[in-house]
């Protein structure tokens, strides 16, 4: 009888365990890959990035049926080389880093973000230290300037394009010394910390780390804002299944937990296509004959 008993429980682990491993690929059909790859571009720390999705790549597991590994790179450029490559399948993009690799990566935006007021867009920012006396894009000028990264868009090409075509000269000459810092994250604490004296970043990012890295009111002037740059989107490679991609984008569209979206700090995702960013395209272009003139 015991040994009966033992039997049982062995052949009822042993299928849990099996169970376990094939709940994910249940019901999906047989050209779907076995596991998912979500690229993220590195605006903040890997640490923290990865804390603030988990609530969302938990609930994109269980509405896919897919297992997923989150993908931070060291720089914008590892996102699209590793779509381009074909080691990441979807992927969170700035605008710019999308537009990059929608060219070189085969790319396909399908969803936006939407940001906690409703609005599908966010603001790019110049800052100083508060208490600096710098509350002017004047009282920058040969200062010391930080970037985040080339292909970030609040980060560099909306600021550039209005150096270039506001102010009518180039960063590297307004400024005494031009450095990329790398992420949102590392601009503002470079400017927090003094390291240097004015930085590009953008009103998402610095909600993010509000109360946890700096308190803005406290830490910061804001002394420029920009227009409204299109929301950052969510893309998958074309290559992709059409039934996934189809799944992908219906998770995102229908993620509402309330947790995750805090924080994430936005309202949720809208419905997303390419043509979204041709404003990003116009830029683009705008700063390279702009750079070419100078």
């Amino acid at each position: 009888m015991k040994q009966m008993l033992r039997t049982a429980i062995t052949v009822l682990v042993m299928t849990g365990i099996i169970l376990t491993k094939t709940a994910f690929a249940a019901g999906n059909p047989s050209d779907w890959p076995a596991k998912l790859t979500f690229g993220i571009i590195p605006t903040d720390s890997s640490s923290n990035i990865t804390e603030r999705t988990k609530n969302l790549v938990e609930y994109l597991e269980k509405s896919i049926g897919l297992p997923i590994t989150v993908k931070v790179t060291t720089d914008y450029a590892g996102v699209i080389a590793g779509m381009q490559f074909k080691h990441v399948d979807f992927a969170y993009f700035g605008p710019k880093s999308y537009v990059e690799a929608a060219k070189r990566a085969n790319a396909e935006a399908f969803a936006i973000e939407v940001g906690e007021d409703g609005t599908t867009g966010y603001y790019g920012l110049i800052i100083t230290k508060k208490g600096s006396g710098l509350n002017s894009i004047a009282d920058i000028k040969g200062k010391t300037w930080a970037f985040t990264d080339p292909n970030s868009t609040s980060g560099t090409l909306v600021p550039s394009v209005y150096f270039y075509k506001e102010l009518h000269v180039a960063p590297e000459k307004y400024f005494s010394k031009v450095i990329y810092s790398g992420s949102h994250a590392a601009s503002m604490i470079a400017v927090r910390s003094g390291r240097v004296d004015a930085a590009s970043t953008n009103d998402l990012d610095m909600a993010r780390g509000e109360g946890k890295t700096w308190n803005s009111e406290q830490d910061f002037n804001i002394i420029w804002k920009s227009k409204l740059i299109p929301g950052s989107p969510m893309a998958y490679r074309k290559d992709l299944p059409p039934s996934l991609k189809k799944r992908i984008k219906d998770a995102f569209l229908a993620y509402r937990d309330p947790a995750g979206l805090e924080m994430l700090k936005i309202k949720g995702y809208a419905d997303g296509n390419d043509s979204v960013y041709d404003p990003i395209r116009d830029l683009i272009e705008v700063k390279a004959k702009m750079v070419a003139k100078k």
